[in-house]
């Protein structure tokens, strides 16, 4: 940067101009690369539902709990509902599970697929001299991937074929193995998927099925065919789950939101630039012109990440346009000291620099440990704010030691010593 900073800057002015082209709405990647909005800003449901772990083993819980939130999911996803959050939460040691579905428009029909229990089981028959038990089997609808209707080559009857994922596919092929030649019963809610006569009903396996993909023939109507396939797909809840919160925001609501963090974000960045225009002057330009680099730099890489912005994390963005312009007033401070000690303006700038170094460093490493713990030890709407936050600080020692600096080499130099 000290041989060729004009370069330098005009990469970085470049950068700047198409991620503030990348950024706005209508822009380059509109279509593939949409803004992803929270439920405060785009309507929409927070939905907090409380996980009964009391009938589950302590070494288990994790497991359940990921195999819970992956049904969710999986069913959200079913619903239809873009960029559905879903993640584990604990609260005064209760295990919580959150749903974030924003944009939705019917939230009761969520809430009720959300909430289904359908339960998906493989059992065992055993004979045991003229009684027959039923011995309910590790595999259950949680290893299931996914499912789908076909239909019969030769009858047109229809079926199911289904596929589990790798853990499932491990304890199927043992048990498929074991059972070669006998039936192994399929039961959804507690129900065979055939209720006649259900030893006879039930599926027979033919031979030991490895790699977790297989089809279940019988006498299925073909409404009964695709409520098995959705069954499948929704999956089994491995723990019970109660709905205990809800916070709905309506679409207006949410837009109005936006407009308003919008109109704040504006209002705060012409009155920084308006105060370091009247206070620094000229160096005011330079710290301006970064601050705007900032600005679309940093906007970009949220879309491109992409993170879900909120209220919250706007709120965390448009602190850190502040927080970014900090930096430039420690530096620019410490050159009006160095050219009041008589300093040439290339060596004050350079000294300014190097001595303001030290308290931007430390400044912006304790926001950052901060940001971090709020992120990893908070919810998720504090969360929202963390990242930004974060994200925003880390990109702002860019823009005040870089991008500043490179400002003031150009186009601050000394003039000339007269022969």
């Amino acid at each position: 940067m000290r041989r060729n900073p004009g370069l330098v800057l005009a990469i970085i002015v470049i950068l700047a101009l198409a991620a503030g082209y990348f950024v706005y709405p209508r822009g380059w990647g509109a279509e593939n690369r949409p803004w992803r909005l929270g439920l405060d800003l785009v309507g929409g449901s927070h939905l907090v539902y409380n996980v009964d772990l009391s009938n589950i083993r302590s070494e288990d819980r994790d497991s359940v709990l990921a195999g819970l939130r992956d049904v969710i999911e999986r069913r959200v996803n079913l619903f239809g509902v873009a960029e559905p959050q879903v993640f584990i939460a604990e609260t005064a040691g209760q295990s919580q599970l959150v749903v974030e579905l924003a944009g939705i428009k019917d939230v009761k029909e969520a809430i009720k697929q959300i909430g289904a229990t359908p339960s998906l089981a493989f059992v065992e028959v055993i004979q045991n001299g003229s009684s027959t038990a039923f011995a309910p089997t590790a595999l259950t609808g949680r290893y299931v991937k996914s499912a789908s209707l076909a239909f019969d080559q030769t009858t047109q009857a229809p079926e199911i074929n289904f596929e589990l994922n790798d853990e499932g596919a491990k304890i199927f092929e043992d048990l498929t193995g074991k059972n070669v030649g006998k039936p192994l019963c399929l039961f959804i809610d507690n129900e065979p998927i055939i209720p006649d006569n259900i030893t006879d009903s039930c599926p027979r396996v033919q031979d030991r099925i490895p790699g977790g993909k297989a089809r279940i023939t019988g006498q299925f109507s073909l409404q009964r065919a695709k409520e098995i396939v959705e069954r499948f797909n929704a999956g089994a809840l491995p723990a019970p789950i109660t709905l205990t919160d809800q916070l709905t925001v309506s679409p207006s609501l949410g837009a109005n939101s936006l407009i308003k963090a919008i109109v704040a974000g504006i209002a705060g960045t012409l009155l920084v630039i308006v105060f370091m225009l009247l206070y620094y002057g000229g160096l005011g330009i330079f710290a301006s012109l970064a601050l705007l680099i900032y600005i679309a730099l940093t906007l970009a890489i949220f879309k491109l990440v992409p993170i879900t912005l909120t209220l919250a994390g706007l709120a965390g963005f448009i602190m850190t346009i502040g927080m970014a312009v900090d930096a430039n007033i420690l530096i620019f401070e410490r050159i009006k000291e160095e050219l009041a000690r008589g300093l040439s303006k290339a060596a004050a700038i350079e000294e300014g620099f190097r001595r303001a170094w030290l308290s931007i460093r430390d400044s912006n490493t304790s926001t950052i440990i901060t940001a971090i713990i709020l992120y990893f030890f908070t919810s998720s709407f504090v969360k929202g704010f963390a990242l930004t936050l974060l994200i925003g600080v880390v990109v702002s020692m860019f823009s005040a030691i870089t991008t500043t600096r490179l400002f003031l080499r150009v186009f601050l130099k000394d003039k000339p010593k007269s022969a």
